[in-house]
């Protein structure tokens, strides 16, 4: 062992003399020489305590021996397996390295920032395997990664790690690609990539040395045995019965009662570091301990620890630190952590009990080591400790500084005594966990094009640790010991394909014949968010009509969150209803703003809530690329993902936790006042809000601004006049009512924004865009017009404007489209001719009936109704007139419905039995009363029954349309004859033949008599032909002595009925000859047939 420091000639010109002064074993030559001035990649597997830090720094330093001042385009990433390992180092090197100029980042956590700005200007960073994989999933897009020229990893031992290994694994691959494309883009340049690797329990070094190789060499290896330990351990291993029937759980907690006499026999009255299996093992072995338990400390000793106990948070751990016990675990709050570590780093804290994390490297080395049990509660179950976990717990026994001698204990039961005993001088090798998680890491190599074929997946597993252990190992892999290297290789493609295929039947790649690969929209996403395969294919099973609470418990299936456990002893009184399943539990319970005191349970739920984040979004933008079909799943996935966000359901009252400086607490005493909604906060005087929350002055204020701030959003619908069968043109606006005050400052984070989501009764998306907050606030609104398809359940749409982070500012309304098409009376379905047809003839029945009222009413009425009927037809398509506001459909609502008058008809026509057949009879008179015309009789006379009777007096229209005028006489088997209806106008003296409106106004006018068959709702029963047949009524018409034409009379009786009758003229199947001329017109319900000869 020596001290040794930098010297000033070494590095002379980078400011480093006397910076470094480091403790190595005697390979101090060959470590230096190696890694401080050659560039080869370096594996080392050496002891606790024996500087592998150092190796590191060594590195560090050689890279900026290789480059000139100042170092902005040198970038050095540190990668730890827990996030605990990257703060320390973080700390320590920040002030090593920063006087140099050097800056420091800590990159961890699953969330999805701006990642690469943070380490625009960072020299060195420290990160994870889990967000450096996320990272480098976009390497080929950011110029940053491949700046990177030393990679540093420790605890490299992890890569046999069933859960975690692949992910270090992949990275390491990963970062060789990257190196191997920028030499291959810049040839000339020297831009290499260096590896160190480091690792207190890694017995096939060379394994990891091959898979590091630098252009084909291996890198270069140093191993040390236990002989260069600093501090030599001594290893005890202690049985303890356990019968048949008793479970690992009792066995556990009868250890807690041998534990005090084991710390007074090992100890030495130093420093003792125990590892439990969980987090409330921790804390009832160190319970058990302090009270059966004294340790022997002076006052002052005792002052320190009360001191210590007194800057604590949590309640237990300052009572059990007051007796010289203390626990650590990652439920502690960070502040108490810190604490805690500093008291047992200085010797204050006599016995610390922690969790197997905390022998990750980090830096809390103890006189006495105890491991209480062998067995940990992982993945629903009790399994026992690997041997490199065992060998890191224990490795945390000895302190150079102050001891020359550690002591290890491992309590365990009898029955395994014998094999810890064998172990304790070796290690088990080191293997891959690729191959359990080929499928995730190999879509994500085909997003980033690396694979496009079979082929290259094979060269891409080359390049993995997977491929070097399998040739060496293969039966550990599920293949014959007797293959050779072609047949290793061939079962490793199999391999790759079989998960291929596993990736395209759920679509997340698509493949060819050839079986060319490539990446779908799908894939991308899964491999953006990191999610696992598992939870894509729970993903793919999403109907389209799931509800929120269904969504939910579908993101508690996946399987980021197996090994979450909830902690159902720390919220015993949380009485909430949801479906079973601990994560599904604590997402209600959070959601739902239910106080969890316990922080362990809390730091489960943050860590629940960090993961939800990432896959709510990529459901999200799953449904919404998967299909159209799905609209109640997909608004569902955009409630839930802004839920994740903003840590509430969507309807939650505790809108105000949403801004800053108010948590639960503050938040629930205005709920309390009553302020649920944005809008009452911003409406509540700004003293009356500090009252509420009882802060001063300007709390209030700072409140209400916040609120002011946030958008307030407007959503406005209008469909086109373009009315159609099948489809209507509608134009949605999005306003921002404070659009002028946003401009100067607002609440929301510059990449906030908004969904905009409409949905047919049908299920289907009709509409779907982003809008973010500075594309509204460049001009306040934004308007699309969209077209949307008729469905079949309905003519409603759901529109929703979703917020991206904040509760409390969607829109959600109902809007019904109008569709012009096929509407039904009385069961019949009508064409879109027959039905312009029939609003037509409902107008002029209308105005017929108007015409009628006229007649009958006083001087004022009449110069009211002659206003109206100088007016155009209406022809708006309104579906409820007594709302609409149009004046004529006011005045056309105020008769009886089309659908009611047919009804009316039918019951009076049910009543008409003594008809045989169908028919219609046409009778035409000229009264020849005062004016001499001789009278025309039907040849076809009924005398024994009569008919309801229409009337259509020709009177002045001003050339619109006739009105038709039906009045029944009586009810039952009896009518008043035809003769009795009949009108008759006698004419004046003189005709003004020139003026139609003179001739009609006046007594000349003919009358019109139609007698109509029974039976009338059944139109398909008339024709043109039988009608003709059927009436063979003459209407000769004699000109009187003043001298008529009869040719002048009936053009000018066509000129008077063209615009009653021409929508029907066109298309009469009978030839318009001069001597007869025939008129189809069909108006309400009155088939008319007027011959004039």
């Amino acid at each position: 062992m020596w001290d040794v420091t930098v010297s000033t000639y070494d590095l002379s010109t980078y400011k480093l003399n006397n910076l470094f002064v480091v403790t190595v074993c005697s390979n101090l030559p060959v470590v230096r020489n190696d890694v401080l001035y050659t560039g080869k990649n370096f594996v080392a597997c050496a002891p606790t305590g024996s500087g592998k830090t150092v190796l590191f720094e060594l590195a560090i330093i050689r890279l900026l021996m290789e480059t000139t001042e100042p170092w902005r385009n040198i970038k050095a990433v540190y990668m730890a397996p827990i996030k605990a390992l990257c703060s320390q180092r973080f700390e320590d090197w920040k002030k090593k390295f920063g006087p140099l100029g050097l800056s420091c980042k800590e990159l961890t956590g699953d969330t999805e920032t701006d990642d690469f700005f943070e380490i625009q200007d960072t020299n060195i960073v420290m990160t994870t395997p889990e967000k450096w994989d996320s990272m480098t999933r976009k390497w080929r897009d950011n110029c940053l990664l491949q700046l990177v020229r030393l990679f540093l990893i420790d605890e490299v031992h992890v890569v046999k790690d069933p859960m975690r290994g692949a992910t270090l694994e992949v990275v390491l691959s990963r970062m060789k690609a990257v190196h191997a494309y920028r030499a291959a883009e810049n040839p000339r340049e020297d831009l290499s990539m260096r590896f160190v690797a480091v690792s207190a329990t890694i017995p096939n070094t060379k394994d990891i040395a091959d898979w590091l190789c630098d252009d084909g060499d291996p890198a270069t290896c140093l191993e040390m045995d236990e002989s260069h330990r600093p501090v030599k351990l001594r290893k005890v291993v202690l049985g303890f019965p356990c019968s048949s029937n008793q479970t690992e759980f009792k066995f556990d907690l009868s250890l807690n009662y041998k534990m005090a006499n084991i710390i007074q026999t090992y100890s030495d009255q130093k420093p003792t570091l125990v590892f439990c299996s969980t987090r409330k093992g921790v804390q009832q072995s160190a319970t058990v301990l302090a009270k059966d338990a004294r340790f022997i400390m002076s006052i002052e000793h005792k002052q320190r620890l009360v001191n210590y106990a007194n800057s604590l948070l949590d309640s237990k751990l300052r009572d059990l630190v007051s007796f010289g016990v203390g626990f650590h675990h990652a439920g502690v709050d960070v502040s108490d952590r810190k604490r805690i570590e500093e008291a047992f780093y200085m010797g204050d804290l006599p016995v610390l009990f922690t969790t197997s994390t905390l022998a990750m490297g980090v830096n809390l080395p103890a006189h006495l080591v105890v491991v209480k049990s062998t067995m940990h509660y992982i993945g629903g179950a009790y399994e026992e400790y690997s041997e490199a976990d065992m060998l890191q717990m224990i490795g945390r026994a000895g302190r150079p500084q102050f001891d020359t001698s550690a002591t290890a204990v491992i309590m365990t039961k009898t029955q395994t005594k014998d094999k810890y005993m064998q172990f304790m001088n070796g290690a088990e090798i080191i293997e891959s966990s690729l191959h359990t998680h080929l499928v995730e890491h190999l879509n994500a190599e085909i997003v980033l094009h690396t694979i496009s074929d079979v082929n290259m997946a094979l060269d891409w597993i080359r390049s993995s640790f997977l491929y070097i252990r399998a040739l060496k190992n293969p039966k550990h892999y599920g293949f014959s010991t007797d293959l050779d290297r072609c047949g290793i290789e061939a079962k490793l493609q199999e391999l790759c394909l079989k998960n291929l295929n596993s990736l395209a039947s759920i679509g997340l790649i698509s493949m060819d014949e050839d079986v060319n690969i490539k990446a779908t929209e799908a894939g991308r996403l899964m491999a953006r968010y990191c999610v696992a395969f598992d939870t894509m294919k729970q993903f793919s099973k999403v109907t389209g009509t799931e509800t929120l609470p269904e969504l939910v418990e579908l993101m508690a299936k996946g399987r980021e969150f197996t090994d979450v456990q909830l902690r159902w002893n720390s919220i015993n009184d949380i009485q909430i209803k949801c479906p079973e399943g601990n994560v599904n539990a604590d997402i209600w319970a959070f959601f739902g703003s239910i106080p969890i005191q316990e922080f362990g349970l809390a730091q489960d739920t943050g860590r629940i809530f960090r993961n939800g984040v990432r896959i709510s979004r990529c459901l999200a933008e799953f449904l919404n690329q998967r299909s159209k079909t799905g609209f109640s799943a997909l608004l569902n996935s955009l409630i839930l993902a802004k839920c994740f966000r903003a840590k509430l359901w969507e309807n939650s009252p505790y809108v105000s936790k949403q801004l800053e400086k108010i948590g639960l607490s503050l938040s629930t005493a205005m709920v309390n006042a009553g302020l649920t909604t944005f809008n009452k906060i911003e409406q509540t005087n700004a003293r009356e809000l500090e009252l509420i929350v009882n802060r001063h002055p300007p709390f209030g204020n700072q409140i209400r601004d916040a609120v002011i701030n946030l958008p307030k959003y407007e959503v406005s619908l209008e469909q086109l006049p373009r009315y159609n069968i099948t489809t209507a043109e509608i134009v949605v606006t999005v306003n921002v009512k404070n659009h002028e005050q946003l401009l100067s400052k607002r609440t929301t984070h510059a990449h906030h924004y908004v969904t905009m989501i409409i949905g047919d009764c049908d299920n289907n998306v009709v509409f779907l865009q982003k809008l973010t907050d500075l594309m509204l606030l460049k001009s306040g609104n934004w308007s699309k017009k969209i077209e949307v398809a008729k469905a079949f359940k309905g003519e409603e749409i759901s529109v929703n404007l979703i917020s991206s982070e904040y509760v409390g500012l969607d829109i959600q309304q109902k809007f019904s489209a109008f569709y012009s098409g096929p509407k039904r009376y009385g069961g019949e379905s009508l064409t879109p001719e027959q039905h312009d047809t029939m609003q037509i003839a409902q107008a002029n029945a209308q105005r017929s009936q108007g015409a009628t009222q006229k007649r009958d009413s006083t001087s004022t009425e009449k110069g009211r109704h002659q206003t109206l009927e100088c007016k155009r037809q209406c022809n708006h398509f309104c579906k409820n007139k007594d709302q609409c506001g149009h004046d004529c459909c006011e005045s056309m609502n105020q008769h009886s419905s089309f659908s009611s008058y047919l009804q009316d008809l039918k019951t009076r026509s049910d009543t008409l039995t003594e008809t045989p057949v169908k028919r219609l009879k046409v009778r035409e008179q000229l009264t020849r009363t005062s004016t001499g015309y001789p009278q025309s009789h039907s040849t076809h006379q009924t005398h024994g029954m009569g008919y309801p009777q229409s009337h259509f007096p020709l009177q002045n229209q001003s050339r619109g349309y006739p009105q038709s005028h039906n009045t029944p006489q009586s009810q039952g088997s009896g009518y008043s004859t035809p003769q009795s209806q009949s009108r008759s106008y006698s004419p004046s003296p003189t005709v003004d033949l020139t003026d139609d409106s003179g001739f009609f106004s006046s007594s000349h006018t003919p009358s019109v008599t139609f007698d109509l068959g029974d039976e009338w709702n059944v139109w398909d029963d008339f024709d043109d032909d039988n009608l003709v047949h059927a009436s063979e009524t003459s209407c000769t018409t004699v000109a009187n002595t003043q001298g008529v034409d009869r040719d002048r009379l009936k053009g000018i009786l066509l000129q008077n009925i063209q615009g009653w009758s021409q929508f029907h003229l066109n298309s009469c199947p009978t030839k318009v000859s001069s001597t007869y001329t025939k008129l189809h017109c069909v108006t309400r319900c009155q088939t008319t047939v007027i011959t004039l000869n």
